[in-house]
């Protein structure tokens, strides 16, 4: 399926006619233009210093452009000498640089600019983002990019040298540091977003994992990055062509910069929108969730609230989870009858949890398959999907299906059953309550007999995602608690993040239970080593469940059943988040994920307490290692989670 068209702007280092820039950028096929706010070698002193009282404007009118053109064509970027100083220790520089910034800052709010960039050019940045956090919580009409070099400038020049990567003047080199650092003090708004600076030389995948976890909101692509083809148009390497098709992905623009280096700046635009127009392969699931891509939504809890049809008919339509439903209870079938008892041998198969009727149209047709003759009681507590059952018994399935309107730990069965089929597995596999539920329900089962699923498995990994960590910082309700929001599991198609670990298996449940005490409490601690400098913001949790023999429904990322949309991903979100960070190239981090899961008569609740702590090789650091906590409470029946420190 052909991509979007990209967003693609045109930067100029300096602007002489600002409508004749407009238009040659439109004519190449731009969307818009970045220009400074101000002459970049205009010196303004308000503190001191004899241009402080030189008469006149400090930058162009407002009347050059309509409104309308500043509002949506024009990006405007703050000069280097507004930020040059505002680390500086000299008091009158700081507060010239301040004042500076300030008067550029207004002036765009002025204009309404669409988006406003910044420079990032060192770690040293506490005083820019406290100025830009009070900007921003004042109310401005313009995003905030913050624009940070994918590599730092040290880094780059060591290529060509034989020392060490180690700043010898204390500054930092991993500019993701500066970002998060950044980030991190300017508290996170949603109008901050990323605007990354492209290398010439990529660095590691897990590097640019990183990066693509972050609110990025534009990339620059510098003109001395592109190569050029035999031809002698400009083209990226293939490493850059995978890079800009994963920021195309998360919605991110693209700015060129630099010199012309080919024979026109079109070419560059044209060529962005040729590799992210080209045709890439999409699954049903990639198809289902457009659209809602890192959307929060509160998990459904059909133990308690009746389901309405039109969820029933969303979860109907996955092409992957029945099929392998079926194909697991015609396998069950084949194995309960013989080939010589196939005439006269009635299998009894229950479906408890039977919605609609999805699993019931498929246990008859696998029965059908299996040359079977098949008895099937449906079991549905919600009185709404009892009528639509009750109309396909009249309709279709006739004397082979019983409709059972009870809650299945209710019923009294009037015989055993074969074969114990359900499907009430959430995102976590037993956020829904499905241990508890089929602990009552294996009573109707047979000694020998199959329950599908027979077997499921929940797992945890460590997530980086500022985006959704603020999407859930700013879901605060006026009527509740003020961390009510954090106190939420939340399913979401995870989009704009990063997994720092890979998944671990946490809980697993086994049906039927043969436990002579059936009790469902857990606990296990989890370790994931870290290797390099991250912030956890939440917990993505996953489950695998096996339903017979080798037949197998996943949401886990490296064993996903594909095409398979009925679950997202569940995660649960952490308060505060933790930062992972690591001081020596040897260093490791191991967060210790703690979570606890206990019976409470219809709920059951987890609590997971994270922590980060040095590895035990590296005892001789844990001094300069972060050690944070995060506690939270998940009740499984209400959906309640509590996060604590």
């Amino acid at each position: 399926m052909a991509g979007t068209r990209v967003s693609c702007g045109l930067d100029y280092c300096n602007v002489y006619e600002l409508s004749n820039c407009l238009q040659d950028a439109s004519r190449a096929g731009y969307d818009f233009i970045s220009v400074p706010l101000a002459h970049p070698r205009f010196t303004r002193e308000h503190v001191e210093g004899k241009a402080k009282l030189r008469d006149g404007a400090f930058t162009r009118s407002d009347l050059l452009l309509s409104s309308s053109e500043w509002n949506s064509l024009i990006v405007g970027r703050v000069t280097t000498a507004a930020v040059l100083n505002l680390e500086c220790g000299v008091s009158s520089l700081r507060l010239n640089s301040e004042e500076t910034l300030a008067q550029e800052l207004t002036f765009a709010a002025h204009l309404g600019l669409p988006a406003l960039t910044i420079p990032l050019t060192t770690d040293r940045c506490v005083n820019l983002a406290r100025i830009i956090h009070n900007k921003v919580v004042q109310g401005v009409c313009y995003q905030v990019w913050v624009r940070v070099p994918m590599q730092a400038p040290e880094e780059s020049a060591s290529h060509y040298r034989s020392d060490k990567k180690v700043s010898e003047d204390g500054f930092e080199i991993d500019t993701w540091t500066w970002w998060n650092k950044f980030h991190s003090i300017a508290n996170i708004q949603k109008k901050i977003g990323l605007m990354i600076e492209v290398s010439a030389d990529l660095p590691d995948q897990s590097v640019l994992d990183r990066w693509l976890g972050e609110p990025i909101r534009c990339a620059v692509m510098p003109t001395s990055i592109w190569l050029t083809n035999k031809k002698g148009f400009p083209v990226l390497s293939r490493s850059h062509q995978l890079f800009v098709r994963s920021l195309n992905k998360l919605h991110a623009q693209f700015i060129i910069s630099g010199p012309l280096r080919h024979q026109h700046y079109k070419f560059y635009q044209q060529y962005l929108e040729h590799i992210t127009r080209q045709q890439m392969e999409i699954d049903p699931l990639t198809d289902f969730a457009r659209g809602y891509e890192d959307y929060l939504q509160c998990p459904l809890q059909p133990l308690m609230d009746n389901l309405e049809s039109q969820t029933y008919e969303v979860f109907e339509k996955d092409p992957i989870k029945y099929q392998e439903y079926e194909r697991a209870m015609f396998l069950a079938i084949s194995d309960r009858v013989p080939e010589e008892e196939r005439e006269t041998k009635e299998i009894v198969l229950m479906v408890v949890g039977a919605g609609r009727g999805p699993l019931v149209r498929r246990a008859l047709a696998a029965a059908k398959r299996a040359q079977a003759k098949l008895k099937v009681y449906a079991v549905e507590k919600n009185p709404n999907a009892v009528v639509t059952l009750q109309a396909q018994q009249d309709e279709d399935w006739g004397p082979k299906v019983t409709v059972v309107s009870c809650d299945m730990r209710e019923w009294d069965a009037p015989e055993k059953a074969d074969i114990l089929v359900s499907e009430l597995l959430g995102s976590f596999g037993d956020n829904e309550l499905s241990p508890e539920c089929l602990d009552g329900a294996q009573k109707f089962l047979k000694e020998d007999g199959i329950s599908i699923p027979y077997s499921y498995t929940s797992y945890l990994s460590p997530l980086q995602s500022p985006k959704l960590y603020n999407e859930i910082r700013n879901c605060r309700e006026k009527d509740k608690h003020f961390l009510a929001h954090f106190e939420t599991p939340y399913v979401v198609y995870l989009h704009n993040k990063k997994e720092l670990a890979a998944p671990q298996p946490l809980f697993t449940f086994k049906h039927p239970n043969t436990d002579g005490v059936i009790d469902n409490k857990r606990y296990k601690a989890l370790q994931f080593q870290i290797t390099e400098d991250n912030v956890i913001h939440g917990l993505a949790g996953y489950f695998e469940a096996k339903l017979y023999k080798d037949v197998m429904l996943s949401i886990k990322p490296d064993t996903h059943s594909r095409g398979m949309f009925s679950w997202f991903p569940i995660l649960f979100p952490l308060r505060e988040p933790v930062p992972v960070r690591t001081v020596a190239p040897d260093a490791h981090m191991t967060p210790d994920v703690r979570a606890f899961l206990n019976e409470r008569q219809n709920s059951t609740y987890m609590t997971l307490d994270v922590h980060t702590t040095p590895d035990r090789e590296q005892d001789s650091l844990s001094g300069n290692l972060t050690d944070s906590r995060n506690t939270t409470w998940i009740d499984a029946d209400s959906q309640l989670c509590s996060t604590h420190f």
